[in-house]
């Protein structure tokens, strides 16, 4: 006798007027009555799986396989069909009633959906694709919900369990996977890229921990082939990734952020931005400093706010900063010094490209850095100094350079930050501002000149050598900039330290006009206001 698997009953829901379905339902919702569902700013939000997210190479997308999204009228409407049967009395004849399967009108399944009051739904604060540390230094490693947190861990790797207490050998074994094998042949230009490229590496999963702004990850070669797009897939793959084309435009950039915020990934890539680029964005800038973004969605007038809790990455090949990108960023440099670096062979790991797309492998490399985490946390969480022998200052990343510095000097990962120094060098604004600084001194010394007086020296004269060596401030078309222009740019350069040399202003008492001179910073020739200002040669 054969038996015919029946699927389990729904649970029915009954209903008569619109005001009882609104009430029912709502109670329904709150009480959990369909399966993950949770709240985030007062928004019911469902969890449900997403077909079709694994990613054929690491510069593409890899979105989660799961998705974290607002409720609709419709997707609420699929969502009671599918777990419940919804049942509405009607009158049937003389004195009757009929019970029949209903879909509830979308102005009912809209006033449910307008509350924003559900105090019997777990709040969600969030999609992870890889473990994280939790604020209390415990590991969150269980897929699902995690009440403590708020995430919902999902992943599609599977990874063994990593222990609550490492063994040094299995702490020795993890260091040496991640430095010997995983990163042994990459053309580090010295051991603070490699440092660094580690900590961005971690980062993702130390966040929820050190709750710390992380900086701008540039990811630099001097050549094509290098491997930048194989360093940032080892971190988009393990939390999940976005990628993006880099657009000089702020407008544009801002539209990119507020959408990709709102998916559910870890990491943010701007890929292969062509060589030479400067990556100089007041909208980034402003992105990598706060914990929040809020700004309109589009398409409508309405603001959306998201937490900034994205590990955002570029790679190009001889790359620069301008404006306040360059102390809002970390290098990771490589250098192959050979004019064919794809052609290299005898790696560790041949073809890494590809064989960090199986998810195995990706479950390798994140419990090895998961079992560095849990040691390093168990032995105190040790932070590194800052200043001399330590981690430099970094104003809203010190906190993330702090905790970094102590994880990696915990595993014997040295020089991380070491060429903070260096990369200045790689700010084409603050070395521009130098240009211009310097030329002025040598040819003004320590007169104060008005906006009016250096527009007159710039300007170009028939049979003149430029005097200012193409140094003076121009428009994106070269030509000079008006004298209120040129005095706006120069009053937001003053006291901002270019290396060795400053802009100073006063406002000249007997004409009411602002005045400029430069200062060198010279311990035996210090440079002096001066009483009066003088006319220029």
């Amino acid at each position: 006798m054969s038996h015919t698997h029946q699927p389990p009953a729904r649970p029915k829901v009954r209903i008569t007027s619109d005001p009882d379905a609104i009430r029912t339902l709502t109670g329904l919702l709150d009480d959990r009555g369909i399966p993950d569902t949770y709240v985030r700013d007062g928004e019911l939000i469902v969890v449900e799986p997403v077909s079709g997210t694994a990613p054929a190479a690491g510069d593409e997308d890899a979105p989660l396989p799961l998705a974290a999204s607002p409720l609709s009228p419709p997707r609420l409407a699929a969502l009671l069909a599918k777990h419940v049967d919804v049942i509405e009395y009607r009158a049937a004849g003389k004195d009757g009633h009929a019970e029949l399967p209903v879909t509830p009108n979308r102005t009912v399944l809209s006033a449910v959906l307008s509350d924003p009051h559900w105090p019997g739904l777990p709040t969600l604060r969030g999609l992870i694709s890889a473990p994280v540390l939790r604020p209390d230094g415990t590991l969150l490693q269980d897929p699902g919900y995690d009440p403590a947190t708020g995430y919902y861990l999902t992943t599609r790797t599977r990874m063994d369990r990593v222990p609550d207490r490492p063994t040094p050998g299995q702490v020795d074994d993890a260091v040496a996977f991640l430095l010997d094998q995983l990163l042994a042949d990459f053309p580090w230009r010295s051991k603070a890229d490699r440092a660094n490229y580690l900590a961005l590496l971690v980062t993702p999963i130390l966040r929820p921990y050190t709750r710390a702004l992380a900086p701008f990850g540039i990811v630099d070669a001097t050549m094509p082939g290098s491997g930048k797009t194989i360093l940032t897939s080892c971190i988009g793959l393990l939390v999940g990734q976005r990628v993006l084309t880099w657009t000089d435009a702020d407008e544009e950039l801002r539209k990119q952020v507020t959408t990709v915020l709102a998916d559910q990934v870890g990491a943010i890539l701007f890929d292969n931005l062509i060589e030479g680029t400067v990556i100089n964005s007041a909208v980034l800038a402003r992105l990598i400093t706060e914990r929040t973004w809020t700004d309109r969605r589009l398409g409508s007038n309405i603001a959306a706010t998201f937490p900034n809790d994205r590990t955002w990455l570029a790679t190009g090949n001889n790359l620069r900063t301008g404006g306040d990108m360059a102390t809002r960023s970390v290098w990771v440099r490589l250098d192959p010094d050979c004019p064919h670096p794809e052609a290299r062979s005898g790696f560790s790991i041949p073809n890494l490209d590809t064989w960090i797309l199986d998810p195995d492998n990706q479950a390798t490399v994140l419990h090895h850095l998961l079992v560095l985490v849990v040691d390093w946390c168990r032995h105190g969480a040790t932070q590194a100094a800052v200043g001399d022998g330590g981690v430099p200052q970094m104003r809203q990343f010190t906190r993330w350079a702090q905790h970094l510095g102590g994880f990696l000097d915990h595993h014997g990962v040295p020089d991380f930050l070491a060429n903070h120094t260096e990369n200045a060098a790689l700010d084409d604004d603050a070395n521009e501002w130098a240009q211009f600084l310097h030329t002025w001194h040598r040819l003004f010394e320590d007169r104060q000149v008005t906006a009016a007086n250096l527009r007159a020296h710039a300007e170009p004269e028939p049979g003149r050598s430029d005097p200012w060596a193409g140094t003076f401030p121009t428009r994106a078309s070269g030509q000079l900039l008006t004298v209120k222009s040129l005095g706006r740019l120069l009053t937001g350069q003053v006291g901002r330290w270019r290396g060795n040399i400053v802009l100073r202003s006063a406002t000249d008492t007997h004409t009411n006009a602002r005045t400029y001179w430069v200062e060198v910073n010279d311990p035996e020739n210090q440079t002096r206001k001066p009483a009066n200002p003088q006319n220029p040669p």
